[in-house]
């Protein structure tokens, strides 16, 4: 297998990554394939070889290991840090649909852009990138329990005894390297862990994150309409008052309940009687 290629193609996923997902991504390529290429993959090369039994029966060692290793590590491992690569490259693909769709719409004589960023993590890019989390967890887990269940707590013993046909009777199997392999398993399993807790952290930031976005926005919008509330009913006390400096400027006007006394004309005034020519 080509671990560079594959290195590649995941290495764009980090641009569109939180930091906890770059430190993810860190780990499983420097933990986790770069200790399954240089060492891991030559401690369990010849593993089929160094598995002895006391016993010349023809067969007997090659069912014997088929028994009690169903599944190679190094094979299980593989497959392993296939898959749980594998969902990120939804989001790949889906950044990818988005250049495209934005590609077709500037085609089309379109100047409005559909994305403002096609990496941005917000929309259906957000969706695909948490289901990419859960997908990435589920396997990691999945994984753990199919070793723990076949290799019974990921442990080695140096001995095991086999009574399976055609095996003439109770014959011991000696594993080869067991020390060397159990400290590897270990190492494997703890990276492992330590993916599923960065992934599970990953899921909490961005869920929490996601509520406090909408959490500000709400409040945002509830002040805004409390603001334009409170607009509003000032322009309505502002109609129906006037300022004191613009009611001295009016003169005062008094007219009957009924608005039925007409103004007197000009000529039918009476006038003050002069005192001062009398006197």
């Amino acid at each position: 297998m080509d671990w560079k290629t594959f290195q590649a193609l995941l290495s764009g996923v980090n641009k569109y990554s939180t930091a906890f997902g770059r430190i993810w991504l860190s780990v499983v390529f420097v933990f986790r394939v770069m200790v399954y290429v240089v060492a891991a993959e030559r401690v369990w090369s010849d593993d089929q070889k160094d598995f002895d039994c006391n016993t010349k029966q023809p067969g007997c060692a090659n069912v014997c290991y088929d028994h009690y290793f169903p599944i190679s590590h190094i094979r299980l491992w593989a497959l392993q840090l296939i898959f749980v690569t594998c969902p990120s490259f939804m989001v790949m693909m889906h950044v990818a649909y988005r250049d495209e769709r934005e590609r077709k719409n500037t085609m089309h004589g379109n100047k409005d852009k559909l994305y403002e960023n096609t990496g941005k993590r917000h929309g259906g890019l957000w969706w695909t990138y948490l289901l990419s989390l859960f997908v990435k967890t589920g396997i990691e887990i999945s994984f753990l329990y199919i070793l723990h269940k076949i290799y019974d707590s990921f442990y080695l013993p140096r001995l095991v005894k086999c009574e399976v046909s055609p095996c003439p009777n109770q014959v011991d199997c000696y594993i080869g390297h067991p020390t060397e392999k159990k400290v590897f398993t270990y190492f494997m399993v703890g990276a492992s862990a330590l993916c599923i807790v960065l992934n599970v952290c990953e899921i909490i930031y961005l869920v929490s994150k996601r509520i406090a976005h909408i959490a500000q926005n709400k409040r945002r919008k509830q002040n805004t309409m409390a603001l334009n509330e409170r607009y509003s009913k000032e322009n309505s006390y502002s109609d129906c008052t006037l300022p004191m400096s613009q009611l001295e400027k009016q003169p005062l006007r008094f007219q009957s309940p009924g608005h039925l006394q007409a103004p007197l004309p000009t000529h039918m005034r009476a006038s003050a009687p002069n005192l001062s020519s009398a006197a």
